[in-house]
């Protein structure tokens, strides 16, 4: 059984605060309610809710507005990593996240782990995508060069 609930904090996948969803009985009793996350739709808490909704949403835009810009200046950036090679130009071990965020830190751009798109480990010499999310709604693509030390 579903039931209404007026979410009190932003829930990924769910909305912000302010919405009203609909969820599984079970998910808000046992979970929304207990943590402060949601409460019963009533009017009262609408109008407590729509100041703070308001500045959410002009904070998101913002914050949107500044990850497009920051994406048009990846558009003109790669990142190049150094690595040591067998003979046959094979790699030993392999290129994570976490050292192209160093990278990308010595250039002056700041990331968090969780921005970077990367599969699995780069274990080959080339050129690869990696795509970085800005915003929820801003991505673009980062060229890393993987190249022989």
């Amino acid at each position: 059984m579903a039931v209404e609930v007026l979410l009190m904090n932003a829930v990924p996948g769910l909305g912000i605060e302010g919405d009203v969803v609909r969820v599984a009985d079970g998910y808000a009793r046992n979970y929304l309610f207990p943590n402060g996350l949601a409460s019963e739709v009533t009017a009262g808490k609408k109008r407590q809710i729509e100041k703070k909704r308001i500045e959410r949403l002009e904070l998101m835009r913002k914050e949107k507005t500044a990850a497009e810009e920051l994406s048009k200046k990846f558009e003109g950036i790669s990142c190049t990593i150094a690595v040591k090679t067998s003979e046959n130009e094979k790699m030993f071990g392999s290129v994570n996240a976490n050292q192209i965020i160093e990278k990308l830190a010595e250039q002056g751009f700041v990331l968090e782990r969780s921005q970077l798109k990367l599969d699995s480990p780069l274990h080959e010499l080339g050129v690869f995508d990696v795509t970085v999310t800005l915003h929820p709604e801003v991505k673009t693509t980062l060229k890393v060069w993987i190249v022989e030390e």
